[in-house]
């Protein structure tokens, strides 16, 4: 069992920085696939941001240049830094693993507004 635990959700204004940060059990976050999902009210959970346990990084096209997924190997944790959020940012934000099957963390919120 995977338990994956999200931190760093809040409410911040358009162009403001936040932090996401899941700390995963075990080692997973070095040997599987992790990233980052998010769902806006009424719509379909998307994804954000994945790393591959070898290091490559994929981002959807609309964070691209302003969110960064990394992790920490120590601490087993997994990181997002969001850089000049905007409204549209507005979502629950979920951490993502799979090993053998899908796990997601409880989900954050993420309110970006003035």
């Amino acid at each position: 069992q995977v338990r994956l635990v999200e931190r760093g959700g809040g409410l911040v204004e358009p162009g403001g920085s936040l932090r996401l940060s899941c700390a995963a059990s075990g080692s997973i976050v070095s040997r599987a696939t992790v990233g980052w999902y998010r769902q806006a009210p009424g719509k379909q959970r998307e994804m954000v941001a994945l790393v591959t346990s070898g290091g490559t990084t994929n981002y959807t096209d609309s964070v691209k240049g302003r969110f960064t997924i990394y992790r920490d190997h120590a601490r087993n944790t997994l990181y997002l830094q969001m850089n000049s959020l905007k409204p549209e940012d507005t979502a629950v934000y979920y951490c993502y693993t799979c090993w053998r099957r899908d796990f997601w963390g409880q989900g954050t919120q993420v309110t970006v507004s003035s």
